[in-house]
């Protein structure tokens, strides 16, 4: 955590809030002296995230407009601002296009597009008023696609062009808002992943599993929610002021490793 008050007398709400990242960001933001609210569809990890992090819970599925509205109403008539969103909320979409059916497609655009474009579409009037600023946190399966992945990667591609669409529609009433796209970072969803491949894989452990899938990137490690959160921060504060419609990659490097040349590692 840091010191520093770039946040002071904000108010944020951070969507999916109750673990992993979108914690992480919450936790940072309080630091920084916001005023934050939480939302997830989990109550249990919301309030708990909420309790330790001295931040408010709202339990809510942002990706339903009706409930997305009330949530905002709430924090006005609470907190009489918004300045700061964070859509952070996401998941679901582990299939091959040919194995996604109707309902699944939905699910995961619902989970990783709707929550943001709802959460953004109700929370705008609050922004212009406040000339405040968005963060959707994509994933580096906004830019690559990885195996089996389709809803996700669908998804996490199309907020980046969500970002650049209220980034340009919206700059000129004051608005800011860029796209977040972290790499493997240490979170439960994660965890999750490195043990179910460490099963498949024969891989004795999660540490070896997060060793294998980074092996190829620069920094060949994963990262800390901390450093995410960091960054996440900073392009919600006035020190990020003339950056809009960006894509920050948070990935240890692994974006830019060309992969027909990682067979000459350790060769030439």
């Amino acid at each position: 955590m840091t010191s520093s008050q770039r946040h002071q007398a904000k108010v944020a709400l951070v969507t999916g809030g109750g673990t992993g990242i979108g914690a992480a960001i919450a936790g940072r933001l309080v630091a920084e002296g916001a005023k934050v609210i939480l939302t997830g569809r989990r109550p249990e990890p919301l309030e708990a995230a909420a309790e330790r992090l001295s931040a408010r819970a709202i339990a809510a599925d942002m990706s339903a407009p009706g409930e997305v509205k009330a949530v905002i109403e709430q924090i006005v008539a609470e907190f009489g601002q918004l300045d700061l969103v964070v859509a952070n909320a996401g998941g679901h979409g582990f299939s091959s296009v040919a194995e996604t059916d109707d309902e699944s497609w939905r699910s995961s655009m619902a989970a990783n597009l709707d929550t943001a474009f709802v959460t953004l579409r109700e929370a705008l009037p609050q922004l212009i008023a406040q000339q405040g600023s968005a963060v959707i946190v994509s994933s580096l399966a906004g830019l690559f696609a990885g195996p089996n992945v389709a809803g996700y990667t669908v998804g996490k591609h199309a907020l980046i062009g969500l970002t650049k669409s209220l980034a340009r529609d919206y700059g000129k009433r004051g608005v800011r808002v860029n796209a977040l796209c972290p790499g493997w970072v240490r979170t439960p969803m994660a965890d999750a992943e490195m043990d179910e491949y460490a099963a498949a894989a024969g891989i004795a452990s999660r540490e070896e599993a997060y060793r294998k899938v980074t092996a190829n990137v620069p920094l060949a490690r994963p990262a800390d929610p901390a450093e995410i959160a960091a960054i996440a921060s900073f392009l919600g504060s006035s020190e990020a002021s003339y950056i809009t419609g960006a894509t920050i990659v948070a990935d240890g490097g692994a974006h830019v490793v060309d992969l027909p040349t990682i067979a000459f590692d350790g060769v030439l």
